[in-house]
């Protein structure tokens, strides 16, 4: 028997527990439930109202836990809006595919006038062709001339909708019995749906909750402090992610961990610790600590193009980087927005980093850090020769780069994203992310600003 996927798409804006329910449900029919997140659509334009990187982080603490349930952000990643039809198409490799749809989009079916027919791409031919997971309502009676060939019934009583969490939110009101509790204490936290435009910081507090410890295995005085602090992991969820020891331990713990969208709180027992918290500040106090700040940090998505020409995808939060690979000097080629902006760089490499990841490499290199929430990412060169005294840029937040390795058989470039190796490349792209994004927490009084500041001012 062929896996059975069911397809359960839709804006999400926001998930509310009503979607948790529903893919509850589908996965005890349905050997696995995709949740796919839709793009900018033309005909919703309240899809747009709040960004999709919040979107897409609201669709992870939704249902995440859930046994069989996956959660796919590439309409979010790309801003695209995937019709069904090609959902269809991109997921039968994995099984016998089940649109999941509302019993009202089969009304007219018989006069090919339902909504599916008429509205969706390819609609009349999916008609006959495609299955559907019809969603019912107890009692709710459907004309079987309606029906397309091949659909399943599943009942559920649920009357609530995205577009009524939209409205208690935006009047002030209360929303938290229809949403699921960390996606209501994100949606809190950084003022969403309230008409205006979302904060990329918020203070708060980690006091009363569980941490998941991440621990830098070879540095005893972080497995030190995991031990003291291990009876803060016991019982329950974990609410955030405690990491113990350099900035790598955070990295390691960000790539690991980012898709579960809890914040990230350090403590360093390592040597800069730029995204830690002192020890002697946080040991020595009450733990979890109750006054915060939480910042929201976009990461880099990055696209590697290898010497086959093949290309994959990965995610930096810190910075991403192409150096030569032999003696030779890199031969580069930048554009920005599809404009070449440097013909050719002529350099040990160069390096694309977000303002997180400012204050690493791309200091080294002669970049200005820039503040956390600064809406701006970097370009910076590594030991440039030509152009002459061309060393870095500020891009925005929109923009994307390409680096192009201009004689990658005779000089080769490597690619490194968050220091890992990615083999030889013959380019790099990248750009924001707009689905992956970080919570790092930081102790109100030694905030992520002023440990730029100490930087700027030299102390």
């Amino acid at each position: 028997m062929p896996r059975r996927i069911a397809l359960f798409g839709g804006s999400f804006n926001p998930p509310g527990l009503h979607h948790r329910r529903i893919a509850e449900m589908l996965a005890q029919h349905f050997d696995e439930v995709r949740v796919v997140p839709c793009g900018p659509r033309p005909d919703k334009p309240e899809i747009n109202t709040v960004p999709a990187v919040f979107r897409a982080t609201l669709a992870d603490i939704t249902f995440n836990g859930l046994d069989r349930v996956t959660v796919d952000l590439f309409d979010l990643e790309q801003d695209t809006f995937t019709r069904n039809h090609a959902l269809e198409i991109h997921y039968a490799p994995l099984g016998e595919i089940w649109h999941v749809v509302g019993a009202d989009w089969l009304a007219g079916g018989a006069q090919n006038q339902s909504a599916i027919q008429t509205g969706w791409a390819h609609g009349a031919e999916m008609w006959q062709s495609s299955r559907f997971a019809v969603l019912t309502r107890p009692g709710h009676e459907l004309d079987t001339d309606d029906l397309p060939p091949h659909h399943e019934f599943f009942s559920l009583e649920l009357e609530e909708s995205s577009t009524k969490i939209r409205d208690l939110l935006l009047y002030g009101q209360n929303a938290k019995h229809l949403l699921d509790e960390r996606a209501h204490a994100y949606i809190e936290r950084y003022g969403l749906y309230r008409g205006t435009n979302p904060a990329t910081w918020s203070r708060g507090s980690l006091s009363d909750t569980h941490c998941q410890i991440v621990t830098d295995a070879r540095n005893s005085k972080a497995l030190e402090w995991g031990k003291q602090l291990s009876e803060h992991s016991l019982g329950g969820n974990p609410d955030f992610i405690l990491a113990l020891g350099g900035d790598g331990t955070m990295l390691r713990a960000i790539r690991e961990h980012w898709r579960k969208r809890m914040p990230f709180f350090g403590v360093n027992a390592g040597h800069l610790g730029f995204l830690m918290n002192a020890p002697d500040q946080v040991l020595e106090a009450s733990f979890p600590p109750q006054d915060v700040i939480f910042r929201q940090l976009p990461l880099l998505y990055v696209e590697i193009e290898t010497e086959d020409g093949s290309v994959h995808s990965t995610y930096a939060f810190n910075d991403a980087w192409v150096e030569r690979a032999t003696s030779l000097s890199a031969w580069l080629e930048i554009h920005v927005n599809g404009i070449s902006r440097l013909p050719r760089l002529v350099s040990d490499g160069a390096l694309v980093s977000t303002a997180a990841g400012s204050t690493a490499y791309a200091r080294s290199m002669g970049a200005s850090p820039l503040l956390a929430d600064t809406p701006a990412w970097l370009l910076v060169g590594s030991n440039v020769m030509e152009p002459a005294n061309w060393k870095s840029a500020l891009l925005s937040t929109d923009a994307h780069v390409e680096i192009k390795c201009l004689e990658p058989h005779f000089r080769p470039v490597i690619a490194y994203v968050d220091g890992i190796a990615q083999g030889k490349v013959r380019a790099l792209r990248a750009r924001l992310s707009r689905a992956a994004t970080v919570e790092i927490a930081f102790l109100a009084n030694r905030d992520m600003a002023e440990k730029i500041a100490a930087i700027q001012f030299m102390r």
